[in-house]
This record gives C-alpha cells, structure tokens and sequence, in this order.
C-alpha cells in the first residue's frame, strides 16, 4: 500500500517525547504526529493526551523527502468551537479584553499626509521615552 497525503489511518502510539508522539502505521512503517498536531486545543503535555498502545486515527499531512510521514490527529477532530479558549498564536499577555473592538481610524490619503501622522507618532513616543526614562533615573530635570 503506497502512502500519500491526505490519507487517514489506524495506527498504535509507541512512544512519546516531549515534542511528539511516534505511531505505529502499517505494513511496519512509523510516523510521527508533532506536538502541535495533538489536539485543536493548546498541548502542554503530549501525555495528557496520549497514552503508549493506545489506538489512534491520523491523517499523513506530508512526507519530506527523507521518507518521514508526518501524521495529524487535529485535523481529524473536524471544526470545533474554540469559544472560551485563547488562539494559539497569542501569549495571555496579547489577549484583548471582552467586547474589544479596534478603533476606527481615517486613514491618510496623501503621502504627506502619511508623513506628518508618523512624525507626530514619533515624536509622542520619543516625548513618552523621555519621560520614563527621566523618572526611572530620579533627575526630575535636565541633564547639563
């Protein structure tokens, strides 16, 4: 049986690493699905998932030119809400506040125009910098 992508198979974990989980394909071929492939949710633990021998659907998602298949389990579960859960590309740090909604800027039209807007950016920042960093050193004034 020739392996392509996109193909969907049984196979049985054989063992786990930090990074992903090795399956067992057949006709006595391994692949391996990537930590990132697990779950639709975020995986801190491959463990929490998967367990060695257990039985598994995957799908091959590629298989580079050295012949490694790489398998996918996410891809499986089909569309799920992902109400409540924060996006995989966002630290907490990066989550906006509920009900947060960008706002409405008119966009410059001419170059110049363009120009100005970055030059008054700048120089609040810079204006901003300034201060904080006066605060930090305790000065309170100017430095001779």
């Amino acid at each position: 049986m020739e392996l392509e992508v996109g193909a969907v198979l049984e196979g049985r974990v054989t063992s786990i690493t930090k990074f992903g989980a090795f399956i067992e394909l057949p006709e006595n071929r391994t692949g391996m699905v990537h930590i990132s492939e697990v779950s639709v949710g975020f995986v801190k633990e491959i463990a929490d998932h998967l367990k060695e021998n257990q039985q598994v659907r995957v799908k091959v998602i590629d298989i580079d030119k050295n012949g490694r298949i790489n398998l996918s389990i996410k891809q499986l579960a089909g569309p799920v809400s992902q109400e409540g859960q924060r996006p995989p590309h966002r630290k907490p740090s990066q989550r906006r506040p509920m009900g947060w909604q960008p706002k409405a800027i008119a966009a410059p039209t001419t170059f110049e125009e363009m120009m100005s807007k970055f030059k008054q950016d700048s120089d609040d920042k810079m204006s901003s910098l300034r201060r904080s960093n006066e605060a930090k050193r305790g000065s309170g004034g100017k430095r001779k």
